[in-house]
């Protein structure tokens, strides 16, 4: 028991090194939901897309033939 306090006290008094997750991780993240929010802005806007998907008043029955 006391081996693996002694091991737990060595690991708490470490010198943490920051990793790339540390150093980067926030601002790859807003890079990320930028470039994504960009992406799809440009696509949606740019693109004619009608977002009615109802057929009422735009499909007319043809004349009934006899």
């Amino acid at each position: 028991a006391r081996g693996i306090q002694h091991t737990a006290v060595r690991q708490a008094h470490r010198k943490h090194e920051p990793t790339f997750h540390d150093k980067y991780g926030t601002v790859v993240l807003l890079g990320g939901a930028t470039m994504f929010t960009a992406v799809w802005g440009y696509v949606l806007t740019t693109l004619n897309i009608e977002w009615g998907f109802s057929p009422v008043g735009r499909i007319n029955p043809y004349e009934c033939r006899e």
